[in-house]
């Protein structure tokens, strides 16, 4: 699974999604996409599965996001207090508008279904995108 391979912090604030992509927006490697239509935590789990589900029709697919942003997560039955609980495990805050993966050398039928076994595993709202322009999943 994909996770940073040191950073500045152990932990980090929850914090809020709001707005759209500001950049990653547009496809750069690829002829097909699947973009984020609704804001949210995309796990690192959720990234493999994600990725599995799409290599098995496709070789060549581009990841667009990494998971760096650590999430604490207290043990059961513990007491209210005393600070905050260990990094279990890794998120990317994804935005409206972001690429996630993207995949070229394929069919527009291949493509199709291997982006709808992928947006089954994610925990966001996606889109499939093309060069010439979107269609919902």
């Amino acid at each position: 699974m994909l996770s940073p391979k040191r950073t500045k912090y152990r932990k980090a604030h929850k914090g809020r999604i709001h707005g759209e992509a500001k950049g990653g927006t547009t496809l750069n490697f690829g002829n097909f996409g699947l973009k984020a239509t609704s804001p949210g935590r995309v796990t690192a789990r959720e990234i493999e599965a994600a990725r599995r589900a799409i290599t098995r029709h496709i070789k060549r697919v581009w990841i667009r996001i990494f998971p760096d942003v650590p999430v604490s997560v207290k043990p059961a039955e513990v007491r209210m207090g005393s600070g905050k609980g260990t990094p279990e495990f890794w998120v990317c805050r994804v935005k409206p508008g972001r690429i996630m993966f993207e995949l070229d050398g394929v069919p527009r039928v291949t493509a199709r279904e291997a982006f709808e076994l992928a947006a089954a595993k994610l925990s966001v709202a996606t889109r499939i995108v093309t060069r010439l322009g979107e269609e919902a999943v």
